[in-house]
């Protein structure tokens, strides 16, 4: 069925399926998004630092590399869910590195906001940044285990989630 798709082809499915959460992605449609939003991406940087544009907006994104992102992020967090359902698993798993991700942020935040403040370390700075650092390890754990499910072989046949993209036979 969708075996004889060039690597393009695959790159251009989740840009048609923009905001589709439902179904299931092989993971040809994912990794070769991927691969190519990463290219376009570091493209886009290179030339926005090349042509003074870099860092504009909030010291990180030039306007392009911006709207790169806005305009990209529906559909890769959608191939990701389908792909997700197409290893049996539930869309929500693609949260699970966000979590203790905003955790640490908060108590990163919170003890550096202090630290400017008071001008000094207070045990109770030095413990927020311990359990923000805490949190961020669990971050990266669950990141971990996400690209884990993310590179694994979908479900031969059909799952609840949709039949097998590639038919009876599986090959991605």
């Amino acid at each position: 069925m969708n075996d004889n798709l060039s690597p393009i082809d695959w790159a251009k499915r989740p840009l048609l399926k923009y905001a589709d959460f439902s179904g299931r992605a092989p993971r040809s449609e994912y990794w070769w998004f991927f691969l190519v939003l990463c290219i376009v991406a570091i493209v886009v940087s290179i030339v926005e630092d090349l042509v003074g544009l870099g860092g504009m907006v909030m010291g990180i994104y030039g306007p392009i590399s911006l709207l790169l992102l806005v305009g990209t992020i529906a559909p890769l967090l959608a191939v990701a869910v389908r792909r997700l359902h197409d290893t049996n698993r539930k869309g929500w798993w693609i949260l699970l590195p966000l979590i203790p991700e905003g955790i640490a942020a908060y108590f990163l935040s919170g003890a550096m906001l202090e630290a400017k403040l008071g001008g000094e370390i207070s045990d109770k700075t030095m413990a927020s940044v311990g359990t923000g650092g805490l949190f961020g390890l669990l971050a990266i754990i669950g990141a971990i285990v996400v690209i884990v499910f993310l590179v694994l072989p979908g479900n031969r046949g059909d799952n609840q989630y949709g039949p097998d993209p590639f038919g009876a036979v599986a090959k991605a």
